[in-house]
């Protein structure tokens, strides 16, 4: 693939063919806001917010599905691109929920950030304004069709890495929508709520229900998710030194925005009553609670016993899916170089 050679706001810049504009301004750093858009997604230019001025072009592009072309002359910001881009956010918000400070996404929010950014302070626009009832009947994610910005970005995300094809855009004009096949719900839908969509949305129209009211989160911790040897990384949402949550981290090199159920949704137990904390010892018929030393004295003592007494084949080890591919390598040594037998099975493999 050959390089071109185009102009952006007055200096000269090379590109490799086949960007977009959009591709090009951000590989040098230059800032174009954005609401549709996504890097791991096909560009959409649904919500014309990254509107430039290209030299012979019939009135504004989106920046965002424009290819870049050689000899090509790109204004990205002056003041007629900046009130398009600003009468475009007000559209937008002129249909959504002015709820800022009750929102799940209050100061998470793309649409929230650029409004502050553009100066917007009331809304010049009335009329009608939808009126969608919310899909809360699952445990997982609360779909509010109201604070849809139409952008998309759930639809793609679904569709071309997910491969579910869970969402879609329905109708047309005003009465345009993102939902399911035939308005079901999402229990109704072969979505397997792995939050990918959630993870996608710019906006509080999909949310982690586990972490409705919950408030924002204090900091967040990146983390190797323990459910099983894959290595998935994403964020705990902590607050009040409890986990309330999980959200994407997009620098995770295995799996990127991407997670199961299990990794985004079952960290519940974390701080469950019932989860234990300490190892139990069974004695006299009763389980309780014990040291360390004394739980890791008791089960070498059993193990010396039974492979003095019957061999060692009469000790056997089922590994775990939750635990580390270093963690399942130090059972399986164990086993075979300490107590001398191949008898080792993984709870994978049922």
């Amino acid at each position: 693939m050959g390089s071109i050679q185009l102009t952006i706001d007055g200096k000269s810049i090379e590109a490799k063919e086949g960007l977009t504009i959009l591709d090009v301004c951000r590989q040098n750093h230059i800032i174009i806001p954005t609401l549709c858009h996504l890097a791991d997604l096909t560009p959409e230019g649904a919500c014309r917010i990254c509107l430039v001025e290209v030299t012979g072009a019939r009135g504004l592009v989106a920046s965002c599905n424009y290819p870049a072309a050689n000899g090509m002359e790109v204004i990205t910001c002056n003041a007629a691109i900046r009130e398009a881009r600003k009468v475009n956010l007000e559209l937008l918000l002129a249909n959504h929920p002015q709820e800022c400070l009750s929102c799940q996404r209050n100061m998470n929010c793309e649409l929230q950030s650029l409004a502050a950014q553009f100066g917007i302070d009331s809304i010049p626009w009335q009329g009608e304004k939808r009126q969608a009832k919310s899909d809360t009947g699952n445990p997982f994610v609360v779909r509010d069709p109201d604070k849809c910005i139409l952008c998309g970005r759930c639809v793609r995300v679904t569709r071309e890495i997910q491969c579910c094809n869970v969402l879609e855009m329905t109708q047309r004009g005003f009465q345009s929508k993102v939902t399911t096949a035939f308005d079901e719900p999402l229990t109704e839908t072969n979505c397997v709520f792995c939050g990918t969509c959630v993870s996608a949305c710019p906006t509080a129209a999909l949310t982690e229900k586990p972490m409705r009211d919950m408030g924002l989160a204090e900091r967040k911790v990146k983390t190797t998710c323990p459910f099983c040897g894959v290595g998935c990384n994403f964020d705990l949402n902590v607050k009040d030194n409890e986990v309330i949550g999980v959200t994407s981290n997009l620098t995770a090199p295995v799996n990127g925005r991407l997670t199961c159920v299990k990794g985004r949704f079952g960290t519940d137990y974390i701080h469950s009553p019932e989860r234990l904390k300490t190892p139990l010892i069974k004695k006299n018929g009763q389980f309780v609670e014990a040291s360390w030393e004394e739980a890791l004295s008791l089960t070498a003592e059993k193990f010396s016993h039974y492979k003095s007494t019957y061999g060692s084949d009469s000790i056997a080890a089922l590994s775990s899916a939750r635990c580390t591919i270093e963690e399942n390598y130090l059972i399986q040594k164990l086993m075979r170089a300490v107590i001398g037998t191949n008898h080792i099975d993984h709870c994978a493999r049922t």
